[in-house]
């Protein structure tokens, strides 16, 4: 290990004790192998492959989605004025990455040949085989993805992250007002949802 590798790790165990807002305060001035953006990285690391895994779908997706944010996080880490939590910050970074590499997802997918498009509907289409629970599961997704990009992104912080209507708002950048209309109408349309699914599943069965 050299002389500066033993620097920076020393930096780093020297500035676990500090805030978010103290650790983004000083990568604000840092230069691109800063100690506090380090430390900040290793702290949200999994928090936001989690939350991108939760709005991209998959592992693979997940992956490229926290690496775009990460890096956006360093470009735009002197943008954080202190008005939220840095997590909360932090969290709409995240999701206005995932859903901007979703929509560049879905325009490339439409400009796919009409088989390679039958071949991916008939993927999703295809519902898993095992038990109840693992239908149950595949339904909500369902679903879920039948929602717009932004309204299931709003549903998942909300009951999946569990961020209360002040943090949304600041997330989305609207009211929490807003957010607390616009989550009450995608409940109401997916309960709609919902029971037209499993209507059609007793009739079925039935």
């Amino acid at each position: 290990m050299d002389a500066g590798t033993a620097h920076t790790i020393s930096d780093i165990k020297g500035l676990a004790g500090l805030s978010d807002e103290q650790l983004a305060a000083q990568a604000a001035r840092e230069g691109s192998d800063g100690a506090a953006f380090t430390t900040l990285t290793e702290r949200y690391r999994e928090k936001v492959w989690r939350v991108c895994w939760r709005l991209m779908g998959s592992e693979h997706d997940a992956e490229d989605a926290a690496q775009e944010v990460f890096v956006r996080l360093f470009f735009e880490r002197g943008k954080f004025a202190g008005r939220s939590t840095y997590s909360t910050w932090l969290h709409g970074v995240a999701i206005r990455t995932c859903l901007m590499l979703r929509r560049s997802r879905s325009r490339r997918r439409r400009r796919e040949d009409s088989g390679s498009e039958e071949r991916i509907e008939s993927h999703a289409d295809a519902k898993p085989q095992g038990t109840a629970a693992v239908d149950a599961t595949h339904d909500i997704r369902m679903l879920l993805e039948g929602l717009d990009d932004e309204d299931r992104a709003l549903v998942l912080m909300r009951f999946a992250e569990n961020h209360d209507y002040e943090q949304l708002a600041e997330m989305f950048g609207t009211s929490a007002g807003a957010c607390r209309m616009r989550i009450s109408r995608i409940r109401e349309k997916l309960a709609a949802k919902a029971s037209g699914l499993f209507d059609g599943d007793r009739d079925t069965k039935g």
